[in-house]
């Protein structure tokens, strides 16, 4: 019985994933070249028409202007190192040059839900500029925003989180996830049964997270609530125990321990 629903489940997710992929291919992508210094040289309508609020609510440039920017200026000050690392991650280092698969990262000025995909481009002297395709995944991932009561929107929140394994963009379930581990630049996400790697930060993630399920418990760490099972206590020190295969044992910041005993119950 056991085995009849794990087929099942297996199943499932395939045929999600098939018909996301399918959901993929019907986008239309945006599109930026970038010049050697990572200026904007050109770019499509849809990539027009994401990138134009951007520029007009952080720097008062309507669309004609986005054009000899540089790309970093599109963003929030704190979304531009991960930008940086992304684009000088496309280095070449021999040939033919290599470029990494898409990474998902968070667009927050509008709020939007990318899959960007970055490569070199190369010319009959070297390196001419950067191509940037990406994918607007806002609606398949989020749910929709709640009515403001100001002019500032509340961020969207997620339900589903894109991430690239084996060329394929695959769309995690939430409810799936027992806890996120970040790490630098990227950030581990822990399901029952599985490990997926995503370039969403912890503050990102936070912001989208239902923090009656989702909690931080240290700087690098946000569990499930509900996939607590043991509080451990060494000493000094205060850990978790989650549910999953591997039985994680995670830290918990001293200045969170009062917030968790509070939330679990524990007096």
């Amino acid at each position: 019985m056991e085995s009849n629903t794990n087929w099942g489940s297996t199943l499932r997710k395939t045929q999600q994933s098939e018909t996301f992929q399918h959901r993929l291919e019907q986008f239309n992508p945006g599109m930026v070249w970038l010049d050697p210094s990572n200026r904007v040289t050109a770019l499509n309508d849809v990539a027009m028409q994401i990138l134009g609020p951007a520029a007009e609510q952080s720097l008062g440039v309507d669309k004609s202007g986005l054009l000899g920017l540089n790309v970093l200026q599109l963003h929030p000050e704190r979304s531009r190192s991960k930008l940086s690392f992304i684009l000088d991650s496309q280095a070449p280092v021999g040939c033919p040059v290599q470029s990494p698969p898409p990474v998902a990262m968070m667009i927050n000025i509008p709020d939007k839900v990318l899959m960007v995909k970055v490569s070199k481009m190369i010319g009959a002297g070297g390196i001419v500029g950067t191509c940037m395709v990406f994918y607007d995944l806002t609606d398949a991932t989020t749910m929709p925003a709640a009515p403001a009561t100001a002019q500032v929107l509340p961020p969207r929140r997620l339900y589903k989180i894109p991430v690239y394994r084996k060329n394929r963009v695959v769309l995690i379930e939430l409810s799936e996830v027992l806890r996120f581990e970040g790490d630098g630049h990227y950030t581990t996400i822990a399901t029952r049964d599985d490990r997926y790697l995503s370039n969403l930060s912890l503050t990102d993630l936070e912001k989208r997270l239902d923090p009656e399920v989702y909690v931080r418990v240290h700087r690098s760490h946000i569990v499930s609530i509900r996939d607590i099972i043991e509080l451990v206590r060494n000493k000094d020190s205060v850990s978790l125990r989650m549910t999953g295969h591997e039985q994680s044992l995670i830290p918990v910041s001293r200045a969170k321990v009062a917030q968790l005993k509070d939330l679990l119950g524990i007096v």
